[in-house]
């Protein structure tokens, strides 16, 4: 079941989810170091994470599931969200060289046409990376924060699922030492938590970080077939104007009416 995006909002907004944006940011960019010239697409709820790269990608989007729901991003700019079935990304083939996956691989059903989906959509030399909560985490034990929700994962079972969907697993590395409480104190030596967790626990973080690269050798070709278009998300009141993205006209497309779309002024085209 997927978190109302209304929910991951406030908890990125509290002090807790700002310690956590940070911590896992920090392990981001160890994996990426520079993706300068590359197109990086956001899946789930990724925002928190994609500003570092803003910068240098080449071109930066964030895709968010319509059962999830769409808020727009970057606050100072045009948007650069769109709202979307995770299961038929408006993206042509072999066009986007980085996904950063966050908040929906626990909360997808199934999972494995996701992973598919995002693997048609990755370059050849593309990469996905994963952020998702440890099962044997703390964080995944608590409902209190978006971590909580769905179903976790253990470093095999991340990576048997990425090898059945045709994923060669590079890495896995965790994240997010600090315990899941509003203390002060605790928050405040956060980056001491992270240290001594990577030296003496590092098994038991609160979120997973796995890495995978496509096999290009177990392809296979990929039919046309109609796709829904879908709206990005702008700012002002509902009803607003709202950019198409995939010019295919579906008129069976779904409805979408979220609390949080409705909010953030969003509609689906249909």
């Amino acid at each position: 079941m997927w978190t109302d995006i209304v929910d991951i909002r406030d908890f990125y907004e509290s002090q807790l989810g700002i310690v956590a944006r940070r911590m896992i940011r920090r392990r981001v960019r160890e994996f990426w170091p520079d993706v300068t010239g590359m197109r990086v697409l956001g899946l789930g709820f990724a925002t928190p994470y994609l500003r570092p790269l803003m910068d240098e990608a080449d071109r930066t989007i964030a895709a968010m599931p319509a059962q999830q729901g769409v808020l727009h991003w970057p606050a100072d700019a045009d948007g650069l969200t769109v709202l979307t079935d995770e299961m038929e990304l408006p993206f042509d083939d072999l066009s986007i060289d980085r996904v950063l996956l966050v908040h929906g691989l626990e909360s997808a059903e199934p999972v494995r046409p996701l992973l598919r989906e995002i693997w048609r959509v990755l370059s050849g030399s593309g990469r996905l990376l994963i952020v998702t909560p440890n099962r044997r985490g703390v964080w995944s034990r608590l409902e209190r924060t978006p971590f909580g929700q769905g179903r976790p994962y253990s470093r095999r079972q991340l990576s048997n699922l990425l090898r059945d969907t045709m994923f060669t697993p590079l890495q896995t590395e965790t994240a997010l030492f600090v315990p899941p409480v509003r203390s002060r104190m605790v928050l405040s030596s956060s980056a001491a938590w992270e240290r001594v967790g990577h030296a003496a626990f590092s098994r038991f973080g609160g979120v997973l970080l796995s890495e995978a690269t496509k096999q290009i050798y177990a392809g296979q070709p990929v039919a046309q077939k109609a796709r829904r278009r879908y709206a990005v998300a702008t700012q002002g009141t509902p009803g607003g104007n709202s950019r198409v993205v995939d010019p295919t006209i579906n008129p069976n497309g779904p409805k979408v009416a979220a609390r949080s779309s409705r909010d953030a002024g969003i509609r689906l085209i249909k």
